[in-house]
């Protein structure tokens, strides 16, 4: 009996031993992991924080409240406890740092201290240099600048009509075409829904039909909506060979079009416009016609 008491005290000790790496190993896993997904949500936090400010900067009415704004996305990604800050700085690029801290359930009993963790995010805006445009059109910069007055954005309170370089009425050509056989058409890319692929100083081809390449219901579906329209500042060669060189990219309000025979034309606003998507990609190099681009820069 005695050695079953001895037994007993001796198996009590080992597992009064043994508490501290098992509590190290459950630290291990549950405070880690938890350690680990805060990050996460606090990384969610600043990405946000970031593209929101730089919509903000990069619209008609500047950056705003930065640090209300980053907080804000702090508290809808991070929850209670989380916070942020914001800087902006050049060139065009925010960087917000969102921060929280951790207490851990099991490592504060072996003696960790809670922790502060946190995660920073920057984005970036510019001019858009190269992209996808949704519509198979290009207009000249020459006859932009002439139909629109100069204005960016327009400055009217009644949609301008935007037409086709065949029937503009400008003297930008002395033909009064950029391309014999053109009509402002452009060769779209294979297997897409209607959109072309361009950067500024290279080239896009014309489609030589007098019709849109792929029907008039991408147009349709676009009224109400803003797109980024090509400029040319060059053009050359005629019919299928016709070439035109992008100078550019202008935020466009479509509200109408009117396509009969030679006469093509679209109404709306140019507009001061932030194109978030990943549809087109900003640099050095483009020129700035209204249009910007926000992403994700580090």
């Amino acid at each position: 009996m005695r050695r079953l008491k001895g037994d007993r005290g001796a198996v009590a000790v080992m597992v009064a031993l043994l508490m501290i790496p098992v509590l190290a190993c459950t630290a291990l896993v549950v405070d880690v992991g938890a350690l680990y997904l805060r990050r996460s949500e606090l990384q969610n936090a600043a990405d946000a924080g970031a593209l929101a400010i730089a919509q903000d900067c990069a619209g008609p009415f500047g950056c705003g409240p930065t640090t209300d704004t980053a907080n804000t996305y702090a508290l809808l990604n991070a929850g209670t406890g989380a916070s942020a800050n914001a800087t902006v700085g050049p060139p065009s690029s925010v960087t917000v740092k969102a921060s929280s801290i951790v207490r851990y359930m099991f490592a504060s009993a072996i003696g960790f201290p809670p922790k502060l963790v946190t995660a920073t995010s920057t984005a970036s805006w510019a001019s858009p240099v190269a992209g996808r445009t949704m519509l198979p059109v290009v207009f000249s910069w020459c006859s932009f600048l002439q139909q629109t007055g100069g204005g960016l954005p327009t400055v009217t309170t009644k949609p301008i009509e935007v037409k086709f370089a065949k029937k503009d009425g400008t003297v930008c050509y002395h033909s009064g075409n950029p391309v014999p056989g053109g009509f402002g058409w452009l060769k779209v890319d294979d297997g897409s829904s209607c959109s072309v692929t361009s950067s500024v100083s290279n080239r896009v081809y014309s489609d030589p039909g007098a019709k849109s390449p792929c029907g008039e219901g991408v147009f349709s579906d676009r009224k109400g909506s803003t797109v980024l329209l090509p400029l040319f500042v060059d053009a050359d060669r005629s019919g299928t060979n016709a070439w035109y060189q992008v100078y550019g990219y202008a935020a466009f309000w479509l509200t109408d079009y009117d396509f009969h025979g030679s006469h093509n034309s679209i109404f709306g606003y140019f507009v001061k416009f932030v194109e978030s998507s990943d549809a087109f990609t900003y640099g050095a190099g483009a020129p700035d016609l209204g249009a910007r681009v926000v992403s994700l820069t580090g």
